[in-house]
């Protein structure tokens, strides 16, 4: 299907398209898993939506004045960073890909803004509820929600523009965009953090107040109701304004960015790591000390790797305190479920898609004269590697933070995290190669793994962490701590022979889908930019 009209239709028509596809070649289940989630996830929204519009069609006007402030902030903070955080998981048109065409760029900026609206629907669904709500309240005239809302959501969508071509500058550099991707997923726990120092009693002590005036969902609020003043009207005036100059200035400069000149090239690997590297490799004889180092230095080299390791010692320590601290210190589990969770978050990058950061040069593993036994071992050695590596930082954090310390909790903490790496990597040996995907190392987020296998990991993870979890039952019921190293250890052995297993399947399928496998991981990016 061709368009010959507007441009701007073409645009979006592209867009809807690519929502459309972008998981069609997932099969048949997993399109109808998709439909269904999306389907709950609005009918949530409509939900948030209908009790706007019963809230807010009291006729209470002084709780008004005081709750939609509160309520139009809630939606300027999502508005704006919902879609930063939405970024790893959708995909979008490339607006600086379509500079080819000759489209001018006040049309591409009225496209942007329309592309706003279109992947962001949920604050525009619960804006309508508000409007609904305030118009069925009789202390409000009809005027007022219907000019302040939609000035109001205007000034939302051209914020989000500006925001989002602010953020494609400052995540064309790798180390800003290492960091504030970094920064963003920390302050995701920020909430629990707080809920683990803040004093009981002291949410009942907060009063109810509005906001102070100078904040735009004040003003834009004041019109809505139908009781601004002078100052509302030159406020929402100026906020308007600005909103516009950001977000046609940052989408401009957005435009002409370059990312091969803001990219900062690879640093070099450090000198000390590189002797680690070679002391290692000395324990290995070649060509597997060979896949080892490169396996290692690629993957230290890569931001993707960097954040998600990053991650298990410093936001698992975030999610798990409130759940595990206690009085006067933290729990005896707590070390052992940080490090399960920091094994099981680096699978991602490690196991289950093993071949993902390698792309088109995973044809050499073929034509190389190494035997792709020794590709496999090679990975999967640098794999245990590094994920022991995360268990010692998570043990070293431990220690700096309090948290009880002796011999035999760091031996269950490296048996069990060790030993649930072999269920990983056996898994992990499969899935590589028959569910290849590519990754592109220098995005910091986004999925390393096909959204059928997401949804098949769901499964995965209680099944292959079932003889770990074994071991622990036998403890609970038998209270012997031989009891549970000595099924700790049955469960090492089992988990041995499934990987001897899986070794030999991962092979046979990696003769028989040798040039599906290469060519899914050839493929190369278009128009559409995914995350």
């Amino acid at each position: 299907m061709t368009h010959t009209g507007s441009p701007l239709r073409a645009i979006l028509w592209a867009q809807w398209r690519t929502m459309r596809n972008l998981r069609a070649g997932e099969g048949r289940l997993g399109r109808v898993v998709t439909s269904v989630v999306g389907l709950v996830w609005v009918s949530l929204w409509v939900v948030v939506a209908v009790l706007a519009a019963v809230v807010l069609a009291r006729p209470d006007s002084r709780e008004l004045a005081v709750l939609l402030p509160w309520g139009l902030m809630s939606v300027f903070l999502y508005w704006q960073i919902a879609p930063v955080l939405a970024a790893s998981l959708g995909a979008g048109l490339d607006l600086r890909r379509l500079r080819v065409y000759p489209i001018r760029a006040a049309l591409l900026f009225r496209a942007e803004i329309a592309l706003r609206l279109v992947t962001s629907p949920e604050m525009p669904l619960v804006l309508a509820g508000a409007l609904v709500g305030l118009l069925r309240n009789p202390s409000v005239p009809a005027w007022a929600p219907a000019v302040g809302l939609p000035l109001y959501a205007a000034f939302n969508i051209l914020l989000a523009a500006g925001l989002r071509g602010l953020l494609e500058q400052l995540f064309a550099h790798r180390r800003v965009r290492e960091l504030a991707a970094l920064l963003l997923v920390l302050a995701i726990g920020v909430p629990q953090l707080l809920l683990l120092g803040w004093p009981a009693g002291m949410w009942g002590q907060l009063p109810l107040r509005a906001p102070p005036i100078y904040w735009p969902w004040v003003s834009f609020g004041r019109i809505a109701t139908g009781a601004p003043g002078p100052q509302d009207w030159v406020l929402a005036a100026l906020w308007l304004v600005a909103a516009l100059l950001f977000g046609r200035t940052q989408f401009d400069r957005c435009l002409r960015l370059d990312r091969a000149e803001a990219s900062a090239p690879p640093g070099r690997f450090p000198a000390g790591a590189g002797a680690g590297l070679a002391a290692l490799a000395r324990l290995a004889p070649d060509p597997l000390a060979a896949v080892l180092e490169k396996e290692i230095r690629s993957l230290a080299r890569s931001p993707r790797f960097r954040l998600v390791f990053v991650m298990g010692f410093s936001f698992g320590f975030i999610i798990w305190a409130p759940l595990l601290r206690r009085e006067g210190g933290f729990s005896e589990a707590y070390p052992v479920l940080v490090s399960v969770y920091a094994v099981l978050l680096l699978s991602e990058v490690l196991f289950w898609n093993a071949f993902g950061f390698d792309r088109a040069a995973a044809q050499l593993w073929f034509s190389a004269p190494i035997p792709f036994k020794n590709v496999l071992l090679g990975k999967n050695a640098a794999g245990a590697s590094l994920a022991a590596l995360e268990v010692t930082v998570v043990l070293a954090v431990s220690r700096l933070l309090g948290a009880p310390l002796d011999a035999v909790t760091v031996i269950e903490v490296y048996a069990v995290a060790l030993t649930l790496c072999l269920y990983l990597l056996a898994g992990g040996n499969l899935s590589s190669l028959r569910f290849p995907r590519p990754v592109n190392p220098e995005q910091s987020w986004g999925r390393a793994s096909t959204g059928r296998f997401q949804m098949l990991v769901l499964f995965l993870y209680p099944l292959l962490g079932a003889p770990v979890g074994l071991a622990y039952l036998v403890r609970w019921v038998s209270g012997s701590e031989l009891a549970f190293f000595a099924q700790l250890s049955l469960a090492a052995l089992a988990g041995a022979v499934f990987y001897r297993a899986s070794l030999d399947c991962a092979l046979r399928l990696a003769e028989q889908r040798k040039e599906e496998f290469i060519l899914t991981l050839s493929g190369q990016g278009g128009p559409v930019l995914t995350r």
